[in-house]
């Protein structure tokens, strides 16, 4: 070998070597040891929620957490998958927080789930014993005393032997050795003394045994007396059934989440069961329910496309004339026009509902001198209420984006139809709006759909009513299919929680704004053609 080849070659050698040392030296660089740290953090979060999960007997959750940690570990431990270092964390939110709250939302569709079925059949049986408790007076009563452990409450009591029990709110009584005891009172408890009962006192039930729940529980009654409850509901696991001890009765599960006698009275609350369908027939063959969901959805389409055309047309028109160039001030102007969209959504409703009140509103008060005019009590004329309210909170968004349309329209044609001969009105009607609508055709869909479920308006203007006088937790006359949904749930405490039917009729709206998009996409081909 040539002295020149032997320098090359050792020239190489001191490059490879910088090189190794160089890639060692970053493989342990700030960033890397950024994200070690940060990945174990992750690591240390998911195995923690995993021993949650396995401890809640939640074997799905423990599962997905399992799952979800491999994949980031080798994500972002391997030199192969640098794509999916920017996909991977955008995939995982959109699983937890899109597909899974959908997927959950039709599960709920196909129960029963509401508030006399929100539990599972183990946590109903206990809760039914519980909601049944009544004083027994063969359990005898005892002599308390309360103990402040730093704002957790213990209740110490001594039984028949003279050995001391302790026990607190839903914890059940247990043998300690840390208690004096005198005349048959528990005196000490770790060194602290006795406190007087705090203000909830009275609501704390605290088992006498952990493992025979019909031993009943103890509940404070007085300063010094606690009384044994036993609950009248005795469950029996091997039939099945709950008997009533009072008097007799018994129950059986009648397959639909509830107890039930054989005259058909049923015990509340129930579990939670699969219905199949039934939630939405009911929307169908109900004739109460069938007619307000027909009236809803009625009201609910017309109510997008009338809040949709008013709102862009009203825009529109302002952004066609402060646009045009001999307008002074159009600065000003625009910014006085876009005001109303500034202030928040939901407070604009409550101001106008007050505006429109039939004897001390605004409107009638001062605008039409004293007159009762009821814009907020009539079916007909509540609806018109809502609709020029709304039109008051969009026509700001449709101004501003109609004037960014008009403004990027060519101007070579606008001349070409003037040298044509073409009338203003001809010019709007063969370019501008053909142009317009071509711009703003996907703005158009996407507030179609939020008009179709905009039920911040209707809640905080009408909420819902008038509502029908022969039964008042129906869907009120300006109710639309969001607003129903929350008055079917129950969640305004009109009437009894019925979350599966709520759940089926908001898989309803999913599906028809879902089809109404999808058909007005399609659509904009034509206006692209036409334009």
């Amino acid at each position: 070998m040539s002295d020149q080849s032997a320098a090359v070659a050792a020239e190489a050698a001191q490059e490879l070597a910088a090189t190794k040392y160089t890639s060692h030296a970053r493989t342990w660089s700030p960033g890397f040891i950024a994200k070690l740290i940060l990945m174990a953090m992750v690591t240390a979060g998911c195995v923690y929620g995993v021993f949650m999960a396995i401890a809640a007997e939640s074997w799905v959750i423990a599962g997905v957490s399992v799952l979800i940690l491999a994949i980031l570990l080798y994500v972002y431990f391997s030199k192969k998958a640098i794509p999916a270092k920017y996909l991977v964390p955008g995939m995982i939110f959109l699983f937890i927080f899109q597909i899974y709250v959908m997927g959950y939302t039709a599960f709920v569709a196909f129960t029963n789930q509401g508030g006399a079925h929100s539990a599972d059949k183990e946590d109903a049986i206990v809760m039914l014993q519980q909601y049944n408790l009544k004083a027994d007076p063969s359990g005898g009563s005892y002599t308390y005393s309360i103990f402040d452990d730093g704002g957790d409450y213990s209740v110490a009591i001594v039984n028949s032997d003279g050995d001391a029990l302790v026990g607190s709110d839903g914890e059940a009584f247990t043998p300690t050795d840390n208690a004096e005891i005198s005349n048959g009172k528990v005196t000490k408890l770790d060194g602290n003394d006795p406190v007087s009962p705090p203000n909830n006192a009275t609501s704390w039930e605290i088992p006498l045994s952990e493992d025979d729940p019909s031993q009943g529980v103890l509940k404070i009654v007085t300063l010094n007396n606690a009384q044994v409850y036993q609950s009248s509901l005795s469950y029996d696991e091997a039939t099945d059934t709950m008997t009533n001890t009072e008097t007799g009765t018994v129950y059986h599960d009648n397959g639909e989440g509830s107890y039930e006698s054989d005259s058909g009275e049923t015990l509340s609350p129930g579990w939670w069961v699969m219905v199949g369908f039934d939630n939405f027939t009911t929307l169908f063959t109900d004739s109460t329910m069938s007619k307000g969901f027909l009236d809803s959805l009625w009201w609910t389409f017309a109510f997008a496309f009338l809040s949709v055309a008013t709102t862009f047309f009203f825009g529109l028109i302002l952004a066609i004339v402060f646009n045009h160039p001999h307008i002074r001030g159009q600065k000003i102007y625009r910014v006085l026009l876009i005001l109303p969209y500034a202030f928040p959504g939901f407070m604009t409703p409550l101001i106008w509902k007050a505006m429109m009140n039939t004897d001390f509103g605004f409107i009638n008060q001062t605008l039409f001198g004293g007159a009762t005019i009821g814009w907020l009590d009539g079916p007909w004329i509540a609806k018109f209420s809502i609709l020029f309210v709304n039109l008051w909170l969009g026509y700001p968004y449709m101004f501003l984006v109609t004037t960014g349309a008009l403004q990027s329209l060519p101007g070579d044609i606008l001349e070409s139809a003037k040298v044509d001969g073409a009338s203003t009105f001809q010019t709007f009607k063969a370019i501008t709006l053909p142009l317009v609508f071509v711009a703003c055709a996907p703005l158009l869909i996407s507030s179609f759909a939020f008009n179709f479920n905009n039920f911040t308006l209707i809640y905080m203007l009408t909420g819902g009513g008038p509502n029908p006088v022969s039964n008042p937790n129906v869907p009120g006359q300006t109710d639309i299919l969001i607003s129903m949904v929350y008055k079917v749930s129950g969640l305004d405490g009109s009437g009894q929680q019925n979350y599966g039917l709520a759940t089926a009729l908001s898989i309803i709206i999913f599906v028809l704004v879902g089809l109404i998009s999808i058909y007005s996409f399609r659509r904009t081909r034509s206006l692209e053609d036409m334009g």
